[in-house]
C-alpha cells in the first residue's frame, strides 16, 4: 500500500493501482499523512504563517534542559484542527523535539504527551518513533504534562511506530 499527499490531493495505491476511495475517506487519510510530514519535520512548520509560539523557558526532563515552547495556530491556514495547542520540547544543541505533549477537541477531547525514541534520517528527513500517553487525571493540564511524566502521572497507550519508511525526491 502507498499513500501519496501531494498539494493537488491524495490517493492511495494499492499493489500499484489508484484504488476509488470516499471523499471522506481521502480526507481522514490525507489528515493522516499530513500529520505523520508535520511531525517528521519538526521544528521546522513551527516558522509557518498561522504558528503562535509563546517560548515557556526551560524545563529539565531527564537532566537535560530542554527549550519549552507553546503552540497555537490562526484559524486561517492552521488546517482543520486549528484549535488543537501544542507543547514542543526541543534539545537545546540539536533542535530536535525530543517531546510533545497536545490537547484536542475531536472525539471528545483530551490531552497527549509523547516520548520519541527510535531517531534516524532518511534522505535528509529525520522521523522519530514516539510512546504516546494520557494523563492519568482528569485535571491535568498542557503546560504541566512534563510534571505528570516525571511523576509518572501518565499512563502509556500505544508506541507510534513508522515502519518501511520511503523517501524519494522529486527533481
Amino acid at each position: 500500500m502507498k499513500d501519496v499527499l501531494q498539494n493537488n490531493g491524495f490517493y492511495r495505491e494499492v499493489n500499484g493501482k489508484r484504488i476509488d476511495l470516499s471523499e471522506d475517506k481521502k480526507l481522514a487519510y490525507s489528515n493522516s499523512v499530513n500529520s505523520v510530514i508535520y511531525f517528521a519535520l519538526l521544528p521546522y512548520g513551527l516558522n509557518d504563517a498561522a504558528v503562535h509560539k509563546q517560548y515557556l523557558g526551560q524545563f529539565r526532563l531527564k537532566n537535560i534542559p530542554f527549550h519549552k515552547i507553546k503552540v497555537t495556530f490562526k484559524p486561517e491556514g492552521g488546517g482543520t484542527d486549528s484549535d488543537d495547542e501544542f507543547v514542543y520540547w526541543i534539545h537545546p544543541q540539536t533542535y530536535k523535539v525530543h517531546y510533545l505533549a497536545y490537547s484536542y477537541k475531536v472525539n471528545g477531547g483530551g490531552l497527549r504527551f509523547r516520548e520519541a525514541f527510535n531517531d534516524r534520517k532518511i534522505n535528509g528527513v529525520v522521523f522519530q518513533d514516539y510512546i504516546n500517553f494520557k494523563p492519568l487525571s482528569d485535571t491535568a493540564s498542557l503546560e504541566h504534562l512534563d510534571k505528570a511524566f516525571l511523576t509518572d502521572s501518565l499512563k502509556k497507550l500505544s508506541a507510534i511506530q513508522l515502519e518501511d519508511i520511503l523517501v524519494t525526491i522529486n527533481k
